[in-house]
C-alpha cells in the first residue's frame, strides 16, 4: 500500500465503553528505525510482519504519505533488532461509526492508560460520525505520535492530560 495517509486523532474518554462496540481486536508491537526525515517502522500485528515509511505530515499533522509493506515475521523480528529503543505495545480495537471505522489503540508498559483513536479520512474535509467515547483532538500534537511515545512516554506526562481522559 501506498500513498497520502488522512488521518484524525481523538483521546478516548476513560468511563466509555469502546470495547464491547469493537468488531476486531488485535495485538501489535512496532518499533522504530532511525531515518533522516521519515519514519520507518516495523510492526508485528498479530501474525503478521509489516515495514511502513512514512513522509512528514503536512496539513498540522493530518496528511502524510505513506509506503507499507507485508514481510514475514522472521524478517519483522530481524528488523526489530535494528530499532531504536523503545517498543510501542498496544491492542487496537476496530469500532464501526456511521461510514467510518475508528482504530482505537490501548497502551501498555510505559504508555500504560493511554487511549487513543484514529480515523482515516478520504478528504481533509470529509464529515464522520464521532462515537460517544471520542473527546479531544490531539491531531497534529507530537506527544500522541508512537514514534515520540517510545522516547517520551505517557508516564512522564500524562499529567498534562485532562482527568477524564486518564
Amino acid at each position: 500500500m501506498s500513498g497520502f495517509e488522512i488521518e484524525r486523532k481523538f483521546l478516548v474518554y476513560k468511563n466509555r465503553d469502546f470495547k464491547s462496540r469493537a468488531f476486531s481486536s488485535s495485538r501489535i508491537k512496532q518499533g522504530y528505525i532511525a531515518a533522516k526525515g521519515a519514519t520507518v517502522r516495523v510492526r508485528v500485528r498479530d501474525d503478521k510482519g509489516y515495514l511502513t515509511i512514512k513522509a512528514p505530515s503536512v496539513g498540522g499533522g493530518l496528511k502524510r504519505y505513506e509506503f507499507e509493506k507485508e514481510i514475514t515475521l522472521d524478517e519483522a523480528e530481524h528488523l526489530f533488532l535494528l530499532c531504536e529503543p523503545g517498543i510501542i505495545d498496544k491492542t487496537r480495537y476496530l469500532v464501526k461509526s456511521g461510514d467510518h471505522v475508528f482504530e482505537v489503540d490501548e497502551f501498555y508498559g510505559d504508555n500504560e492508560g493511554l487511549v487513543i483513536a484514529e480515523v482515516e479520512l478520504g478528504s481533509e474535509n470529509e464529515p464522520f460520525e464521532k462515537p460517544d467515547f471520542i473527546g479531544i483532538e490531539v491531531t497534529g500534537d507530537h506527544r500522541f505520535y508512537n514514534k515520540n511515545m517510545r522516547r517520551n512516554p505517557y508516564v512522564i506526562w500524562r499529567g498534562a492530560v485532562p482527568e477524564e481522559f486518564r
